[in-house]
């Protein structure tokens, strides 16, 4: 289709000829519009929304010149467009580079179920507690579970910022402001750090558990928090969930702790393919 076409009155009618065309149309339309808004969305702010402006004027020129007859002008904008293109993709290859790899993780059709968030959390668990616990760098981390933390978070420093490794790293770092208290997790985020908790009143802890085990057995005793620590003095890694505690873990063994907790085995989502035998055999029963 060329822009000459747009003032065809048969190709107007065309477009309306039985109800099949008028369908297939509408979809057509509504794809397309639905690609702009996606290709809209992703570029807005960016470099090359610039070009994307100049392109509608240049359209809009040439919509302008072939309405007024001007064929000089029309034929100078298409030369435009033509070659503005090429030049477009060497000037903005970076930007256009980064817009494909993001597609491409969207569209990715053929990978495994994608990773859930207590997954995520996990392995960033696992990751900081790697790099603190041979280096003896204190960590006291909980998770809220089904029961608020509110009364907690609200003595703490808001944060509310996305779980990584290399933050919480930052977080506990010797002699940095956000160091001392403990970070909450609530949902998929990092509420607060520097938070306050419930000192344990049990008297038979033994004295080589300093305060940050003590505060994580006491938020176990008056919630169904998820708490880990790594101790300062000797880098041994500690859980505490419902009043139980378990200290000098491997990593291993943390991991294991981890995951039974925060991914019990009955709640794990099916495989794309299990989805769909699963059906199909349901199907057949």
């Amino acid at each position: 289709m060329n822009f000459q076409q747009l003032s065809n009155l048969q190709y107007w009618s065309s477009l309306f000829s039985s109800p099949w065309s008028i369908l297939i149309n509408v979809i057509d339309i509504l794809i397309v519009a639905y690609i702009l808004y996606q290709f809209t969305k992703s570029i807005a702010g960016t470099k090359i929304m610039i070009l994307v402006r100049g392109v509608l004027v240049f359209i809009l020129a040439q919509i302008v010149a072939n309405t007024l007859g001007l064929t000089t002008i029309s034929w100078l904008i298409n030369q435009l467009i033509t070659y503005g293109v090429i030049a477009a993709v060497v000037i903005f290859s970076p930007e256009i580079r980064t817009g494909l790899e993001r597609l491409g993780r969207a569209t990715d059709f053929f990978s495994s179920t994608p990773m859930s968030s207590e997954e995520q959390m996990i392995q960033a668990f696992v990751k900081a507690v790697e790099y603190m616990s041979p280096r003896k760098i204190g960590a006291l981390v909980s998770v809220q579970r089904v029961r608020t933390l509110q009364e907690y978070i609200s003595t703490g420093i808001p944060l509310d910022a996305k779980i990584s490794a290399e933050l919480l790293i930052n977080i506990f770092i010797p002699n940095t402001p956000l160091h001392d208290g403990a970070v909450i997790i609530k949902g998929d985020r990092i509420a607060v750090t520097s938070a306050y908790l419930p000192l344990t009143e049990d008297t038979g802890i033994s004295k080589e558990f300093g305060t940050r085990h003590r505060a994580a057995i006491g938020l176990s005793e008056v919630s169904d928090a998820l708490t880990f620590v790594v101790s300062e003095e000797t880098g041994g890694i500690s859980i505490t969930y419902n009043g139980v505690f378990k200290h000098d873990l491997t990593m291993e063994e943390f991991e294991e702790e981890l995951r039974r907790i925060l991914i019990p085995e009955n709640s794990q989502e099916p495989s794309l393919t299990e989805r769909i035998l699963g059906g199909w055999k349901n199907e057949k029963k």
